[in-house]
C-alpha cells in the first residue's frame, strides 16, 4: 500500500477540494492520505471537517498549533510515525495529481532510491477554471532544484529520524532530507520524464508582515545556511535531543489562558537581553510574556545623548525582538504548545507558552 501525506493550514478550500479530486480518481485506488491539519483557525479547521466527509481514503489528523510557526517538517513527521505502508509519499495540499500518479509512483519506486518528480506550475487564471488535469495548461515547470514532492520508502525514512524539526516557516526541509539520505548511502532521482503534479496558484500574504502571525523576516535564510553546514558534517540523523513527530498535549490548552507566571518585557536592550538569555530558556510552567517597543529611545534628548556619544537608552527595533523570541522559541521550546500575537502597528508582542515536559 501507498501512503501520501498532504500538510494543511488555513488554505481556501476549493484549493483542498481540487485536490483531494485529483486523488478520488487515480486509477489505482490502494492508497491513503494523512492530512494534517497544523494549527489551521476555527473558521477554516470546521470547513475541512465537513469537506473530508466526501472521501474516504484520509486519515484526518489535527494538530493544535494555532499561533504557532509553520513547521512542515513536524507535521509531515507526525504522519510519519504513523505510517505502517511500505511506501511514503510528501506532497502538498496545493497539487493537482495525475490520475496515474499512484500507480506510476509504485512502478518508480526501488530498494535504496528515493524518487522526487517535476511539478508543472498553473497561474491563476487557469487554477479559477477547475479544469481536469489533462487540460490544466501549465506555465511553467519546476527544475531539479525543488524537491518538495517525493516518494520513499518508510523504514529508510524513519531510520534517519524523518525530517529535521529546526525548519520553521520555509525552505530547505525538503532538500535537507535529500542531503542527509545521500550522506547515508541512499540515491536520489529526479523523474521529469512527465509531469505528474500540477502546482495551483494561490496568494502568499501568510507569509508576510500583513499577518499578526509569527514571521520571522530572515528564517529562510538561516534554514538554507543551517542546512549547509548540516550538509558539510555529513549529518544523516535529524532532531537530535528533541523527540520528532509528537503532536502537543491538546490538555494543555487550558494553562494557556491561566498561565502561572507573567513577564512585562521592553525592547531596551539590556533587559531584553536577560531575559532572552537568563529565563526563556528555563521556563518550566506556563507564562505569559508580553513585550512592548521603548519609545524613550525615540526621543530627541536620547537622539543627541547618542549622536554626543554620552550614555543613552539603546533599544532593539520591534522586528530584531520578534526575530530573536522566535529563535529562541525554535531553539528551546519547539515541542512547546504555544501561541504567538504580534502587532506591528502598535509594536507589540504577546506569547503565551506551555513548555514541554
Amino acid at each position: 500500500m501507498f501512503s501520501l501525506v498532504l500538510t494543511y493550514r488555513d488554505r481556501e478550500l476549493e484549493i483542498v477540494k481540487r485536490c483531494l479530486k485529483s486523488l478520488q480518481d487515480q486509477t489505482d485506488q490502494d492508497f491513503k492520505v494523512f492530512l494534517i491539519n497544523y494549527g489551521s483557525s476555527d473558521k477554516f479547521t470546521n470547513a475541512l471537517d465537513q469537506q473530508i466527509k466526501n472521501y474516504n481514503f484520509i486519515d484526518y489528523i489535527f494538530v493544535p498549533a494555532y499561533g504557532q510557526l509553520w513547521n512542515k517538517s513536524r507535521a509531515i513527521n507526525i504522519a510519519l510515525k504513523r505510517c505502517t505502508t511500505k511506501l511514503f509519499c510528501v506532497a502538498d495540499i496545493d497539487l493537482l495529481f495525475h490520475p496515474n500518479f499512484v500507480q506510476k509512483s509504485k512502478q518508480l519506486f526501488k530498494e535504496k532510491e528515493i524518487v522526487y518528480f517535476k511539478t508543472g506550475f498553473l497561474n491563476q487564471e487557469t487554477t479559477g477554471k477547475n479544469l481536469s488535469f489533462e487540460n490544466s495548461k501549465v506555465s511553467f515547470n519546476s527544475n531539479k532544484e525543488v524537491t518538495g514532492i517525493t516518494l520513499y520508502q518508510t523504514q529508510i525514512l524513519k531510520k534517519i529520524h524523518g525530517y529535521d524539526e529546526f525548519y520553521h516557516g520555509w525552505g530547505a526541509e525538503d532538500t535537507d532530507v535529500h542531503l542527509r539520505l545521500k550522506n547515508a548511502g541512499y540515491s536520489v532521482r529526479f523523474y521529469d520524464q512527465e509531469i505528474l503534479v500540477k502546482h495551483q496558484w494561490h496568494p502568499k500574504q501568510y507569509r508576510s508582515k500583513k499577518s499578526n502571525f509569527p514571521f520571522h523576516t530572515n528564517l529562510e535564510k538561516i534554514n538554507h545556511r543551517y542546512m549547509t553546514l548540516q550538509d558539510q558534517h555529513k549529518t544523516t540523523q535529524a532532531n537530535g535531543e528533541f523527540e520528532w513527530g509528537k503532536i502537543p498535549d491538546i490538555t494543555k490548552l487550558k494553562d494557556l489562558q491561566k498561565p502561572m507566571h507573567k513577564y512585562e518585557i521592553s525592547s531596551e536592550c539590556f533587559q531584553f537581553d536577560a531575559f532572552i538569555v537568563g529565563i526563556f530558556p528555563c521556563l518550566q510552567e506556563a507564562s505569559e510574556i508580553k513585550i512592548k517597543i521603548d519609545t524613550r529611545s525615540k526621543s530627541i534628548k536620547n537622539q543627541i545623548k547618542k549622536i554626543s556619544g554620552k550614555k543613552h537608552i539603546q533599544t532593539y527595533s520591534l522586528e530584531g525582538v520578534n526575530n530573536t523570541l522566535l529563535e529562541a522559541i525554535i531553539q528551546h521550546h519547539r515541542l512547546a504548545l504555544y501561541h504567538y500575537n504580534i502587532d506591528w502597528e502598535n509594536e507589540e508582542i504577546l506569547l503565551k507558552i506551555v513548555p514541554d515536559a
